[in-house]
Parts: C-alpha cells; sequence; structure tokens
C-alpha cells in the first residue's frame, strides 16, 4: 500500500480536507456563474491558492520525517526573507543577515536529530548573543538598538517560532493512530480554521472593536463567536489526532484561537507601522508567506509546548 506508513486518523483528516477544498472550489464556481456581473477575481485566486498550498503540505508530509523538516525550513527560509524586505536594515549588517539565514539549516538540524535541548535554546540564547556581538565587531554604533531588536526579532519569528511545526513530527509516543502528521494536521487546520471562524462570527454579529486602530475589522463578537468554535472543535477531534484528552482538547483550542489572534494582530502591526498592506505577493489572494503565517508564528510554540508539558 502506498500510504500504509501514514497513520489511519492522519489520512482521514487529510481526506476531510481535499473534501473541505471540494466544497469551496464548487461553492465558489457557483458563485461566480450566478453572479457574473462581480468580480471574484481574490475569491478565486484564494481558492486555486490553497490547493497549492494544501498539495504541497501533504505531498511533503506523505514523503516523511526528513521531507516534512526540509519544508519548512524552506517556509521559514521564505519568511525571513520577505520580512527582511520589509523591513529596513543597515547597510554594514550585511554579514550579520547571512548569519541569520545561516540559523536556518542549524535550527532544523536540531528538529532532525530531536536535539530537544539545543533546538529551545539555540535561538534564544546563542543566536541572541552571537547577532550583537558580530555587530560590535563590525564598528558601526549608529542604530546598533534597532538594527539588533529587528534581526532578534525577525529570527524568533520566522525561524524559531515556525520550527516548532516540524518538530511536532518526531515527537515520540503520541497517538499511535495518528503520530506527528496528526499533530501538525490538527494545529495547521485548527489555525486556520480560527481565522475563518472569527471572520465569519465578527461579519455576522460584530459591533463592538477590539482594537481598531491596529485592525478595524476585529471585533469582540467575532473573537468569542471564533474561540467557542475553535474551542468545541478542538476537543472534538483531539482524541482523533493527537495525545490530548477531549477536556485537554478544550484548553489546546482556547490557547490556538487567543494565539492565533494574537499573531493576526501583531503581524497587522508590523504592517501598519510600515504602511503596507500585504507583507508580500507571493500567493495570489493572500499577500505574502508572513500574511498566511502570521498566526501560526504565535499557535505553533503555544500548541507545541502545551503538548510538550503535558506528554513528552
Amino acid at each position: 500500500m502506498p500510504f500504509s506508513h501514514i497513520p489511519e486518523h492522519s489520512i482521514y483528516a487529510m481526506i476531510t480536507v481535499i473534501i473541505v477544498l471540494i466544497t469551496a472550489s464548487i461553492i465558489q464556481f457557483i458563485i461566480s456563474h450566478k453572479h457574473p456581473d462581480k468580480d471574484y477575481t481574490e475569491l478565486r485566486q484564494r481558492t486555486i491558492s490553497w490547493w497549492w498550498i494544501i498539495g504541497l503540505l501533504f505531498l511533503f508530509l506523505v514523503m516523511g520525517r526528513t521531507a516534512t523538516i526540509f519544508f519548512f525550513a524552506f517556509i521559514s527560509f521564505l519568511a525571513l526573507k520577505e520580512f527582511l524586505s520589509i523591513v529596513s536594515t543597515r547597510q554594514a549588517d550585511r554579514t550579520v543577515v547571512f548569519w541569520a539565514y545561516i540559523s536556518i539549516p542549524l535550527q532544523y538540524f536540531w528538529v532532525s536529530e530531536a536535539w530537544y535541548g539545543m533546538f529551545i535554546i539555540f535561538i534564544p540564547v546563542y543566536l541572541f548573543l552571537f547577532i550583537p556581538m558580530r555587530m560590535v565587531l563590525i564598528g558601526e554604533t549608529e542604530g546598533f538598538i534597532k538594527a539588533a531588536g529587528v534581526l532578534h526579532w525577525a529570527v524568533m519569528l520566522t525561524v524559531f517560532s515556525v520550527s516548532h511545526i516540524a518538530y511536532l513530527m518526531i515527537l515520540p509516543g503520541g497517538n499511535p493512530l495518528a503520530g506527528g502528521i496528526g499533530l501538525v494536521l490538527y494545529l495547521l487546520f485548527l489555525t486556520q480554521f480560527n481565522d475563518v471562524s472569527q471572520y465569519i462570527w465578527g461579519k455576522l454579529l460584530g459591533q463592538h472593536k477590539i482594537i481598531p486602530k491596529v485592525s478595524p475589522n476585529k471585533t469582540w463578537e467575532g473573537f468569542l463567536g471564533g474561540l467557542l468554535t475553535i474551542t468545541l472543535t478542538a476537543g472534538f477531534i483531539a482524541p482523533y489526532l493527537t495525545p490530548l484528552t477531549q477536556l485537554q482538547g478544550f484548553a489546546a483550542g482556547v490557547i490556538i484561537s487567543t494565539g492565533g489572534f494574537i499573531g493576526d494582530v501583531v503581524i497587522s502591526s508590523v504592517k501598519r507601522d510600515l504602511r503596507i498592506k500585504d507583507c508580500g505577493n507571493l500567493i495570489p489572494g493572500h499577500g505574502g508567506i508572513l500574511d498566511r503565517m502570521d498566526s501560526l508564528i504565535y499557535t505553533a510554540p503555544l500548541f507545541f509546548h502545551f503538548v510538550y508539558y503535558l506528554y513528552f
């Protein structure tokens, strides 16, 4: 059997996601043909992009742990490149930026070796101390604090946070019917579903804005509606895709929904500070990598350490 190495529940989850995508594509097709006078270009682009995103993700998941780790390392590379393209860095720090990129293969090597101790301290401790030291050797002091802060934050967001997704693949034990793939699918599905849920509830009931200066469309109704939806969903599917009990799944839902909201508005604050609409244009209909990964930047480490604390 070509997929015999994939745990049973993970196969069911992947099939479910594909069914959802097919349904969304049919709905998009019907809406576009029912209202030909309206422009649904962005909706069509978003749907096509989701097919590519899910297709690539599933391809690497099916290929195994090493391929999946490589995939997320490449995502970190694209995200770091995109982040450094929208923020200003000093010309003198070109060699320091090089070391920021070198942190990607090193961080994911620790993941591949399941070396948790080095994985968890390499960027927050060693790279944190190394970057300013390397900047000092350049001898340029003007803008030193800002430059160090930008590079530290860039690597933490795009490399350290994202690498937690890859590490979910190699956690020992867990749920034998879902494996590491189940944990990855659980996190990714709930994080993206949270964005959709908060958007829908906000459109239906939104009246009271949370932080209008950062994200005018975010409302308390949208946030709480999404929180309730994701909490219930997370609790229901947790025993199938994770080692979590249903009660622990409810807690994971609260973590993912709240973390996803914070990640979204944090990246929104970055874009407002830079006066840009999107972080890039790599993904048609979605913007850049960071526009699609904003919620995951927060949910990945929070969910990982929640599961790791309880079971590993």
